[in-house]
């Protein structure tokens, strides 16, 4: 689906941001909305917020602002995208950041960084697979306790990832608009086993490999796993948390995620690299 995408400009697209966000995000109240007033200062402070119109309605948002490491370096940290429940898995994301690159990148800068849920495999598969962001970087129950639809009952958990805005794998990336197909891992950190019920669970961790290519499967829906079996949730955060903290600590960074959509009950896990330096990820 083909949207058109611009600044915000009134007070009531600003609005209808926030209204997206409650609803995208299944939220109970509206505690954890980026508020209206954020919104507009956070442009006027040399952020962006993005709104994706079909038509005169507002169906998503991308909202960020500028950052700056430790070591002094300056990049643009993405904080909220939404997009309308009814639209989502349309493409309207993707053309989000897209405009998002082109925006950052006039403005001088050529690293967006952002967190998201790393078991949640329609975002990774976006933000790894098809934008072409890496990570290297785990925050364990970043925001506390959350009272969405989506993250509820389970620490929360995040993927820091940097998306290196002009480097090779980037525009690759985006040319093809995808992955660079079903990528192996020359063995598994972490692997999951099929259980009684058709859902699979965590297995033994092997974190003693010397293969430059590691795999760590995660639930191919982890949104239905919460919903069957919360334990088997819970019991997916700690091992994926134990095996991509180790990962990460060995000097492996998450490059790749494979998403087997047509597999028995669907499989999806991260591709590691180990040595992958810094100037790598951006060239």
């Amino acid at each position: 689906m083909m949207v058109e995408i611009r600044n915000v400009q009134t007070i009531d697209e600003f609005r209808a941001c926030e209204e997206l966000q409650f609803h995208a995000w299944r939220m109970p109240d509206y505690r954890e909305v980026v508020p209206l007033h954020l919104l507009v200062a956070g442009q006027k402070a040399g952020g962006l917020i993005l709104a994706a119109f079909d038509g005169s309605r507002v169906v998503g948002f991308v909202f960020g602002f500028p950052g700056l490491a430790r070591e002094g370096q300056r990049y643009h940290y993405s904080h909220m995208m939404a997009v309308a429940p009814d639209l989502q898995g349309q493409g309207i994301g993707w053309q989000l950041k897209c405009a998002q690159r082109e925006a950052v990148l006039a403005q001088g800068l050529d690293r967006i960084c952002w967190t998201y849920d790393p078991l949640e495999v329609r975002n990774a598969h976006l933000n790894i697979a098809k934008l072409g962001a890496v990570c290297r970087t785990y925050l364990r129950d970043l925001y506390g306790p959350m009272t969405d639809g989506l993250n509820a009952g389970l620490p929360s958990d995040r993927f820091q990832v940097d998306w290196w805005l002009d480097s090779r794998r980037v525009t690759e990336r985006l040319a093809r608009r995808g992955g660079t197909g079903v990528s192996e891992p020359g063995a598994w950190a972490l692997h999951g086993v099929e259980r009684t019920g058709g859902l699979r669970a965590p297995g033994r961790l092997n974190l003693d490999t010397g293969e430059a290519r590691l795999g760590v499967e995660i639930p191919a829906n982890y949104q239905a796993v919460k919903s069957a079996d919360p334990e088997l949730a819970l019991a997916w955060r700690l091992a994926t948390r134990e095996a991509l903290e180790a990962c990460f600590a060995a000097g492996y960074v998450a490059v790749e995620m494979v998403w087997l959509r047509s597999a028995p009950g669907g499989r999806a896990y991260y591709v590691l690299e180990r040595d992958l330096k810094r100037d790598e990820e951006a060239s």
